[in-house]
């Protein structure tokens, strides 16, 4: 996934989850730039991190600056989450998840899994399946990302969609895209969360397939790298 030419920048504060101010190059007043991330973005927010705006010149925007990427101790992040599912189809299509989607296969998106809710992805074919993506930015010391970074009902209730999925005769699939260089692997934040920890577990065991997608992360954009699915042993390691 290619970014469009992001600006530089140095982070003043975030506020009000979608709101930041930053300070553009050349310039000392701070602009009210799009935070595009609904969750806590621990370790993301420091107050003078370094970083990336794209810009958009759309005039129903009240915002014209989105921020994309920060610089953080551990390495560069994308705290733009939406853009996680872009990552996801480019590693779908590459063939980084032959288990999942075949060459030449069908691949939607945002298909309606329950009442008002719908899946990120859904590949026709053998009953279906729904693949539901998770960005990852969380980083807790080792290399070890963890997800959520705040509690969210919204995500547990997605794994209770996918076992109702799954009771219909679907398969069902969850992917942590990484969004964070200093990550190497994810576990379930076990410590901010329990209950998604153990809806997650029990998912599993219901015949959930979760994977990792580790992701090349720079200025000009994010770039799949390797995937590989978990096992038990995985939701044993949490922050």
């Amino acid at each position: 996934m290619d970014f469009p030419p992001l600006t530089r920048g140095s982070l003043v504060r975030r506020y009000k989850r979608f709101l930041a101010d930053v300070i553009l190059p050349a310039d000392d007043t701070p602009v009210c730039v799009h935070c595009p991330n609904t969750g806590a973005m621990s370790g993301c927010q420091t107050a003078e991190s370094s970083v990336w705006l794209s810009y958009h010149e759309n005039p129903k925007r009240k915002l014209p600056w989105s921020w994309e990427l920060v610089e953080t101790e551990t390495g560069i992040a994308c705290i733009h989450s939406a853009r996680a599912n872009d990552i996801v189809e480019e590693a779908l299509r590459q063939g980084y998840f032959p288990s999942l989607l075949t060459a030449g296969a069908e691949l939607r998106r945002e298909v309606k899994l329950a009442k008002g809710s719908r899946a990120d992805f859904f590949i026709p074919g053998q009953g279906g399946l729904y693949v539901e993506v998770k960005s990852v930015t969380l980083h807790c010391g080792d290399g070890t990302g963890a997800f959520p970074d705040a509690v969210s009902a919204r995500a547990t209730k997605h794994l209770v969609e996918l076992q109702a999925a799954m009771q219909r005769g679907h398969r069902a699939a969850l992917v942590f895209a990484v969004l964070h260089a200093g990550i190497t692997r994810v576990a379930p934040a076990e410590d901010i969360d329990p209950t998604y920890a153990s809806a997650l577990r029990q998912a599993m065991a219901s015949g959930l397939e979760v994977y990792t997608l580790l992701n090349d992360i720079t200025v000009d954009g994010i770039y799949p790298v390797t995937a590989h699915r978990w096992d038990t042993r995985e939701l044993c390691s949490s922050r």
